[in-house]
């Protein structure tokens, strides 16, 4: 690693920080179903999770180079080194309250409601990329769900219409052993558009301080937030598990593969795209949408309310975290 300042090494190391307990949150994405259908013991999950989401994470730089410069305009805070840090500590915060809940919220849209809070206490409305956020931000906050669902619901009824005269003890055999191969897309594709996202606020830090000449993800950068993702992954996050495999609907293996498969496709198009969405939008509406093909009262939507709480307040409530911890920053002197 070059020879950093200590600011910066200090916003490196919360960087990774937030990608552990990005990769701790996050981790039900890609084993709940898996978990919930008992094709994999928690642990054999987990392990399997991590291990794909270190090789996800090194698969490409899209999502990292919105985030680098995408979200704020590079030019207009460049003089705020510790806009970063305080765009992760808002972040941060939003994960802990809403893992502490149990709530599947979106890690993504907190590193992303943090970076706008701290550069708007920073330059105002000005130090924004509208243009970007409207179209690699806010539009896919809103499809990804949508997206989720239907490919959800239409996969699901694919493989109804394909399976229809398979005995049902054979077809949960079968999707017994497929569902493994769907929860490892399902941890590959979250690996590759989750620490994309960490890798663009390290690289958006070494430009503000001058270490880099533009936003280029460096290949140390994208070591260390694969290897602290993996990590973070290793330690489950089981409440959140509960939720997401147990809560809305009660899983069989053809339903968490149709889940795990629909939402992974859906993610893998948006990363190719340089999209930052949230993986746990696209696997939770993933999940109601198969569910929704059984009978619309299979589907706990009571859950809904709590989880479309925590989507909406996510970017509004990690933005004013970021505002809040920028302020604090500024008032210590730390830039």
């Amino acid at each position: 690693m070059p020879d950093l300042p200590l600011l910066l090494v200090l916003i490196v190391l919360v960087a990774l920080a937030f990608d552990f307990t990005n990769g701790a949150h996050d981790s039900a994405n890609a084993i709940a179903s898996v978990v919930s259908t008992k094709v994999l013991s928690p642990r054999t999950a987990v392990i399997m999770a991590a291990v794909l989401n270190l090789a996800g994470a090194l698969l490409g730089e899209e999502v990292a180079t919105t985030l680098g410069k995408g979200v704020v305009n590079p030019d207009v805070v460049a003089g705020s080194q510790v806009l970063v840090l305080a765009a992760l500590a808002g972040a941060i915060g939003w994960n802990l309250i809403t893992w502490y809940a149990g709530l599947p919220s979106s890690s993504s849209h907190a590193l992303i409601g943090g970076l706008i809070g701290a550069a708007v206490a920073h330059a105002g409305f000005s130090s924004l990329n509208a243009p970007s956020i409207g179209t690699k931000v806010l539009l896919p906050l809103v499809l990804s769900p949508l997206v989720g669902f239907l490919a959800g619901f239409l996969m699901m009824n694919l493989l109804k219409l394909v399976f229809w005269h398979v005995n049902r003890h054979k077809a949960n055999r079968l999707f017994h052993r497929l569902q493994m191969l769907s929860a490892a897309f399902m941890a590959t594709s979250h690996g590759l558009n989750d620490a994309q996202k960490t890798m663009g606020i390290i690289t958006l830090a070494l430009f503000l301080f001058g270490k880099i000449d533009a936003i280029h993800v460096p290949l140390w950068v994208k070591i260390c937030c694969a290897t602290a993702m993996a990590c973070g992954t290793a330690m489950g996050g089981w409440k959140i598990i509960k939720t997401m495999g147990h809560k809305i609907f009660k899983l069989e293996p053809v339903y968490g593969f149709a889940a795990e498969s629909s939402a992974s496709l859906a993610i893998m198009g948006a990363s190719m795209l340089g999209a930052p969405v949230s993986t746990t939008h696209t696997i939770t509406a993933s999940i109601f949408g198969v569910g929704s093909t059984k009978r619309l009262s299979a589907v706990h939507w009571g859950v809904a309310g709590s989880l479309l709480t925590a989507w909406v307040l996510t970017i509004p409530a990690a933005a004013l975290l970021g505002a809040l911890c920028f302020g604090v920053f500024h008032l210590l002197g730390l830039g």
